[in-house]
């Protein structure tokens, strides 16, 4: 019997007609920051997003009902290449406003300013945020907000005709993670339970920072920035302007929820807190958190640096939640700290928090479970005919899942080096091209040297800020979702 295989061609035109949808979306959005400019009566801004979003809505229009393709289905290749696209869409309209508004920016770092914005980074090309408007600062910190949780996740919530249409496909191209479990039978009603709590742990931090001293904007916009574990802020103090621990403390117990899997947050809000308790990776989370901190302790007061109270507890916890969770935002100069923590903060971007999260980085569930994987091959040389297999969360990891952990992790380090080595071509420190390569990839936005907090990712060539764009995209959509694009293979089929 002669198998036969079925070629399609990819369905260009679905994919462009979701597309649409989903621009008509972001247009919605921005109206936010228009209704924001007629509050503070910044009418300039009011007309750029009105122009803005006119425009945005208007393609979107054109693409969803100019279009009727005569197949509807979108399967595994349309997914992949619907979320990657859909995600650089977003940030080609949502940088029109920072060309156009009172201090414009260029082409390459308004594009630079909203990729990491949508992808929650937290790179900025704006040495002085204070000085734009509030409409500007309230879309830096809308961006933060829509990607945190996924585009692609809003829209198969708000559409459900994508359960029917790749749907799964596109939630499993963009939600991070080793696997992924529908919380509900159908994936846009996991779509919509994974919102609800992402959109009620949005409303209680703005209710608990606007009780605090902050005013209702800011409380708006630091609540954006938290949840979503993006790390843009209104001040170009991050949190220390306020100098406040009340505030440090609420942004700090919400980063630490953003880092948390929201699919666990389901159970337990359902009544299944034994299924947080006894989460591998959940647990690894906090002992991470403890063990960092009473590191961090005992070296701050071995250099002299005790300060009071809150050098030990509030200063140190703050920055290793905010870097744990890829949030980069800051109540202290950490560069002040010394070249240890500073490595410290760099092993702990590399962990990132749990999957299923808002945050960045490798994320505890793929290194907990390499370390167990290599100790069982440590295992194995003593004991050769030994059958192992490792376990997460009292699951046996199928030999699949394994190697692809594996592969995920030597990719994530190789892309990291290649695009230090393409910063340092274009002319940056190698200290400073690789610090930012590796910031990018991890979605957390921190710099040091030219990019630090005497400095700009503004000062980076822009042949630099393209790659570091890409860098971002990549490390978002957690590599091979956009990698998978460029194998010759993927168009074959």
């Amino acid at each position: 019997m002669i198998e036969r295989s079925r070629r399609r061609h990819i369905n260009i035109q679905m994919i462009l007609r979701v597309m649409g949808w989903l621009l008509m979306i972001e247009a919605a959005f921005m109206l936010v920051p228009l209704v924001t400019g007629l509050i503070y009566d910044e009418m300039k801004d009011v007309k750029v997003f009105g122009l803005t979003s006119v425009i945005t809505f208007g393609c979107g229009v054109l693409l969803t009902f100019g279009l009727h393709p005569r197949d509807t289905r979108m399967g595994r290749h349309e997914g992949f290449l619907l979320t990657t696209l859909i995600w650089i869409l977003f940030s080609a309209f949502g940088m029109i406003p920072f060309m156009l508004c009172d201090r414009p920016v260029s082409l390459t770092n308004a594009f630079f300013e909203a990729m990491s914005g949508f992808t929650t980074t937290g790179c900025s090309i704006f040495s002085s945020i204070d000085t734009y408007s509030h409409s500007i600062k309230m879309w830096r910190g809308l961006m933060n907000w829509i990607g945190g949780m996924g585009i692609i996740l809003f829209t198969l919530a708000v559409l459900p005709m994508l359960n029917h249409s790749g749907g799964m496909q596109m939630f499993n191209a963009e939600v991070t993670g080793i696997t992924h479990d529908k919380l509900r039978p159908r994936v846009s009603q996991t779509a919509k339970s994974l919102w609800t709590i992402y959109i009620v742990l949005t409303v209680l931090i703005i209710a608990f920072l606007w009780i605090g001293p902050m005013d209702l904007f800011d409380s708006i916009c630091y609540g954006f920035s938290t949840i979503s574990t993006g790390g843009f802020a209104p001040h170009d103090e991050s949190v220390a302007y306020f100098r406040s621990d009340y505030i440090s403390v609420v942004i700090m117990v919400f980063m630490f929820l953003g880092g948390t899997s929201f699919g666990l947050m389901y159970k337990a809000i359902h009544g299944n807190w034994n299924a947080l308790w006894k989460n591998d990776v959940f647990r690894a989370y906090i002992i991470i958190i403890l063990m960092f901190l009473v590191v961090f302790d005992i070296y701050i007061i071995y250099t002299g640096d005790y300060k009071g109270i809150s050098s030990i507890t509030i200063q140190p916890l703050f920055h290793i939640i905010s870097t744990i969770t890829s949030t980069g935002l800051g109540v202290f100069n950490f560069e002040e700290w010394g070249a240890f923590i500073l490595s410290l903060l760099f092993i702990l971007m590399f962990f990132g928090a749990c999957a299923g999260s808002t945050s960045g980085g490798a994320k505890i569930d793929r290194m907990l479970l390499l370390i167990k994987y290599t100790g069982n091959e440590l295992y194995r040389c003593i004991h050769p005919s030994a059958v192992t297999s490792v376990h997460i969360n009292g699951r046996v990891m199928p030999q699949p899942v394994v190697a692809k952990v594996i592969a995920f992790l030597c990719i994530y380090v190789m892309l990291m080096a290649f695009g230090g080595i393409l910063l340092t071509a274009v002319g940056l420190p190698l200290v400073d091209a690789f610090f930012s390569s590796f910031s990018c990839v991890s979605n957390i936005g921190f710099g040091v040297g030219v990019t630090g907090s005497q400095g700009s990712f503004e000062l980076i060539p822009d042949l630099g800020k393209w790659i570091l764009s890409l860098l971002m995209l990549i490390g978002r959509l957690e590599l091979f979702t956009v990698l998978i694009l460029f194998n010759p293979e993927f168009w074959r089929k």
